[in-house]
């Protein structure tokens, strides 16, 4: 079987899924990984309160366990399911936000996150605490749009530039998106707010090629 990374989304989300696919469509070139994108048919329609973030977990890793790929990544914005799913397969697996989060901090000393809605800014504060870097989060913004209209190509794109300007105007040097139903407006979040913009599933998705490619020659040595 060729090589794949299998992306999946932990919600139900038809317009959701297809957004990431949308934003990962230029990361396929001759010689890398295939990326394929699925989701959680029965999973919540997104990922709000603690209890949809603990529902998944089970899920996910019943699905890896029927679906190998050289890599996963879990496209939630709070990495749902991330640490189980590492126990369920030996291939590596992606949190989108620990992810954003190296991109955004390669490029810059302080960042800000576009959040999805207030129960998601305690999920991802504390990841940020696990990682050492919360004092490098200058804005914490929540939308509170509900995911069909986040996924909309106009209906939610002023409220995600003004929070992008924001939180440049907070001293931050680069903002994350943080919800993957936000994948469509990066370019436009980018040119409002002058700073770069993470889209987090691209940041999970270049991590994990970047594991694939680089295993290969491990891989070969080991069937010698």
């Amino acid at each position: 079987m060729a090589e794949r990374i299998l992306v999946v989304n932990p919600n139900s989300s038809v317009s959701c899924t297809q957004g990431i696919e949308r934003a990962l469509s230029g990361f396929g070139a001759p010689g890398l990984p295939r990326i394929e994108v699925t989701r959680l048919a029965d999973g919540p329609p997104a990922i709000v309160t603690w209890r949809d973030w603990f529902s998944v977990a089970e899920p996910l890793c019943r699905l890896v366990e029927r679906e190998p790929a050289a890599a996963y990544v879990i496209a939630c914005v709070s990495d749902p399911g991330v640490d189980a799913v590492r126990v369920a397969t030996r291939a590596p697996v992606f949190g989108p936000l620990r992810s954003a989060v190296a991109a955004a901090l390669a490029r810059a000393d302080r960042f800000g996150i576009i959040a999805f809605g207030d129960p998601s800014l305690p999920r991802q504060r504390r990841a940020l605490a696990a990682m050492g870097v919360e004092s490098r989060l200058v804005a914490h913004i929540p939308l509170n749009l509900d995911m069909e209209v986040l996924t909309d190509p106009i209906a939610p794109r002023a409220a995600l530039i003004e929070a992008g300007r924001r939180i440049a105007a907070a001293g931050a040097e680069a903002v994350i998106l943080g919800c993957a139903g936000m994948a469509s407006h990066r370019a436009a979040v980018e040119a409002a707010c002058g700073l770069p913009v993470i889209e987090p599933c691209q940041a999970a998705a270049a991590l994990a090629i970047q594991a694939v490619v680089a295993g290969r020659p491990a891989l070969a040595a080991a069937a010698e």
